[in-house]
């Protein structure tokens, strides 16, 4: 609704501040409504397409929940009393059902239950889920012949590196289980035994600034305590009980070889580092036969320091099992030492190694770029690769024959990576009899899926390739009015043509699920969600497009509130996040999509339309130039943009030149913080999350490749922190007091509000307790809600709505 205040009262409410300490604060009820109403369930397919499982969410967690102890360690974030990763989303029910909608069954479960994970077999007969409570994470598995009945696996599942995979048989699992005869955790000393120490000699290791790390022996112990794990072998038949098959370890990856008779297995082991995140952390890489428990050692991993920025680690990297064979790993190689800067003909190469292991490994192929992985078809003999060209922001997939070395490999795409307009999608794959995956064929073809961008927003589609001849045959695209995205492509075929499933909306109607078979003009229904939040329907919104000064196409997508009068200009609420482009053509492409169904919930910007204000969302942020130098004009793009959003809303009628606010989430919030410093469009901002002081991320942050040291210059002049003293427009800084993203420590935001308090700017700081990087509690999501929506209110909405005769410049 548009809100008109006399006056007198606005006059009393712009000098009255906002309370600083009067502990959790409510939004209006209309907004408490949309934060509350109940999410749709998720729908997670069986690999046959046969059943849906429903899974039944709960709108947001209470700060109670996330109050739960919580261990940072190694860069992770741990719950001892689960003995898993820490989470904070978790569902509340599970609905098994049947595609034709015939059989229906909802699993058992204790009342209050914390649901996990969920699982399905690949053979499409289980399905598996987690249990999560105060005693540890119990592994439950149910049979779709009977899933009133499901069946308890185990109640020492040992989440923190490791959990449950399944095996080649479909019927049994893989287990990392926490130690039966494990004692109590170690006590933390009241008294040091002395200080911690670091120390470093000669050799250049540029980090990014983690969160979470080890800082002394005592954090050591607790991770060993709480990461150690053995694994075990179980049948779901239930016909014995977990039969052990590693002992205690450090294991952080246990993949079963197709053939089920090996595991390829990593294990981390001393030193330790207080610098890294345990995925960086030594480990070797080997491979036990489990009939024998012989080990056969693939790689040492050292600990991953001295990497070039951007670059990768020497040696055996991304060792896997390769799909269509026995037990043979594929591993890549860097040929150019690791550093993207060297020039080189190839700069990684593919090799493989069958069992028993003992032969030296054979050279699949090279590629040309960074290697960023494989996919497999049904014939072992032929892979695609896919790679990336860093100087180009490039990328390029190539299908090979292996049983034909001399024969040139077919270029499948290559194409910018920022080139929505031209992605033609990615290959559909499916699991094989050993649940490995590969690709989706019928005959020569292969199909592809993509997002399906256009001048007109995202339409999404279903090709398929013929790898013989390289021809593209379009099955299906999605219609202009709607948003309907490929859920899966059956095996059902008639007349050569797959029946579907897709997931549909609009703005009007919720996401639905729908099987048809492309060209019938037949839909059948699976699923009858309801519209969780009926009294927004009347929101209006619009996809826009306008230009920069220097020409460059930007767009946004416009929303107005649900009572918008024509002829009125209303504040304007401007959200967005800058991204890198090498050209202008791929940074003015449509991203999004105007015929999404409109769901405000958690900590939306969007509600502000409530409470009458137009926002443009997703405005485009645009960084254009040279992959090492563009920050160099950041702050000139990016003012540019904001200038070019204001112009088109001010010329379409609906916004108030004067009363126009900006705000991002991290990155975002970096962007919002420099416009109020280098610009003088906005009347006040809100920065959710972020970072304003570049030299606290000295080597590299989002893009940036150069080190401080390497270009001081532009570190200074991105850093909204070195330019606090222009900030005179007021700023909401609300950020997360337990930030785990790197970079964004919440020491960010306090040091920001510090400055503009010091220079005598007007701001407001708001951290919230428990909270990470995205706030999820039901009590921080509201009260983020009231203060942004307090914080525009009174430094932008004073006033009534302007009619648009009357703004100046329209």
């Amino acid at each position: 609704m548009i809100r008109i205040r006399p006056t007198l009262l606005t006059l009393l409410f712009l000098v009255s501040p906002i309370p600083a300490q009067d502990g959790y604060r409510l939004p209006p009820p209309e907004v408490v409504a949309l934060v509350d109403a109940p999410p749709a369930p998720t729908v997670s397919l069986s690999p046959d397409d046969r059943w849906m499982l429903l899974v039944e969410r709960e709108a947001m967690p209470s700060i109670a929940d996330l109050s739960r102890p919580m261990l940072r360690l190694a860069g992770m974030r741990i719950d001892p009393a689960a003995n898993a990763r820490y989470s904070t989303s978790f569902s509340k029910g599970l609905v098994l059902r049947d595609r034709d909608g015939t059989q229906e069954a909802r699993i058992p479960l204790e009342p209050g239950a914390r649901v996990g994970r969920t699982s399905w077999s690949h053979n499409s007969r289980w399905f598996s889920y987690t249990v999560v409570s105060d005693r540890g994470t119990a592994l439950w598995a149910a049979a779709v012949d009977s899933p009133g009945q499901p069946c308890l696996i185990t109640d020492r599942l040992n989440g923190v590196l490791g959990g449950a995979t399944w095996m080649p048989d479909g019927d049994s699992l893989l287990l990392h289980l926490v130690p039966e005869d494990r004692g109590p955790a170690p006590e933390p000393s009241a008294v040091p035994a002395g200080p911690n120490i670091q120390e470093t000699s000669g050799t250049k290791s540029p980090l990014r600034t983690y969160q979470d790390l080890l800082t002394s022996p005592e954090d050591e112990a607790l991770f060993v305590h709480y990461a150690v794990a053995e694994i075990a072998l179980v049948r779901l038949d239930g016909a014995a009980a977990p039969a052990r098959v590693a002992p205690p370890g450090l294991y952080r990856q246990a993949s079963p070889s197709p053939d089920g008779r090996h595991l390829l297995i990593s294990q981390i082991h001393r030193p330790f580092s207080y610098l890294m995140p345990v995925y960086s952390f030594p480990h070797e890489v080997f491979v036990r036969e489990l009939a024998t428990r012989e080990d056969h050692l693939i790689e040492r991993v050292p600990l991953a320091e001295n990497i070039p920025i951007g670059g990768v680690r020497t040696g055996r990297r991304s060792i896997s099992w390769k799909a269509g064979e026995p037990a043979t790993l594929v591993w890549t190689e860097a040929l150019d030492g690791g550093d993207p800067k060297v020039e080189v003909p190839h700069r990684d190469r593919w090799l493989a190694q069958a069992a028993p292991f003992d032969a030296e490994p054979r050279e699949l192929l090279k590629v040309e770029h960074r290697a960023q992985g494989l996919s497999y078809l049904r014939d072992p003999a032929k892979l695609i690769t896919r790679e990336y060209d860093r100087d180009r922001r490039w990328t390029r997939s190539l299908l090979h024959d292996l049983g034909r070395p001399d024969a040139a490999p077919k270029v499948l795409d290559d194409r910018s990576q920022r080139d929505r307009y031209n992605d033609p999608g990615r290959l559909v794959q499916e699991l094989d009899d050993q649940g490995r995956a590969v690709l989706r064929q019928d005959g020569p073809w292969v199909y592809r899926t993509g997002n399906g961008a256009s001048p007109e927003g995202l339409l999404p589609f279903l090709d398929r390739q013929n790898l013989d001849t390289l021809e593209t045959v379009r099955l299906w695209r999605c219609q202009p009015g709607a948003y309907e995205g490929l859920a899966s492509v059956t095996k059902e075929l008639r007349g050569g043509v797959p029946l579907i499933l897709t997931r549909h909306e609009s703005p009007t109607t919720p996401p639905n699920y729908f099987a048809f078979r492309p060209g019938s003009g037949e839909r059948v229904a699976l699923t009858d969600f309801p519209d969780p939040t009926p009294q927004i329907r009347g929101v209006r919104k619009q996809l826009v497009t306008y230009e920069r000064a220097d020409g460059v196409p930007l767009s946004a997508t416009l929303y107005l509130p649900a009572d918008y009068r024509e002829g009125q200009r209303l504040p304007l609420f401007v959200w967005a996040y800058p991204l890198e482009y090498n050209d202008p053509s791929t940074a003015g492409q449509i991203g999004s999509s105007p015929w999404r169904f409109t769901r405000i919930g958690g900590s939306s910007h969007l509600h502000l339309l409530t409470q009458g204000y137009a926002v443009m969302d997703g405005a485009t942020m645009p960084v254009i130039g040279d992959p090492e130098t563009m920050n160099d004009t950041f702050v000139e793009q990016i003012v540019a943009s904001a200038q070019a959003a204001i112009d088109k809303a001010v010329e379409m009628g609906v916004a108030d030149r004067e009363r126009v606010a900006v705000g991002g989430h991290s990155y975002g919030a970096f962007m919002t913080a420099n416009l109020l410093a280098r610009c003088d469009l906005f009347r006040a901002g809100i920065a959710r999350s972020g970072a304003y002081n570049r030299t606290l991320t000295p080597f590299g942050f989002q893009s940036e490749r150069r080190t401080f040291w390497e270009a001081p210059e532009a570190y200074f002049k991105v850093s909204p922190f070195m330019h606090a003293d222009k900030i005179d427009e007021p700023l909401l800084l609300i950020h997360g007091e337990a930030d785990n993203n790197s970079g964004t420590f919440p020491l960010q935001s306090r040091r920001l509000f510090q400055a503009i308090k010091g220079n005598g700017g007007t701001a407001r700081l708001v951290m919230l307790p428990k909270e990470s990087h995205g706030y999820r509690a039901r009590e921080s999501v509201l009260h983020s809600l009231a203060e942004m929506i307090d914080w525009l209110d009174r430094h932008l909405a004073a006033g009534q709505a302007v009619p648009a005769a009357e703004q100046r410049g329209g």
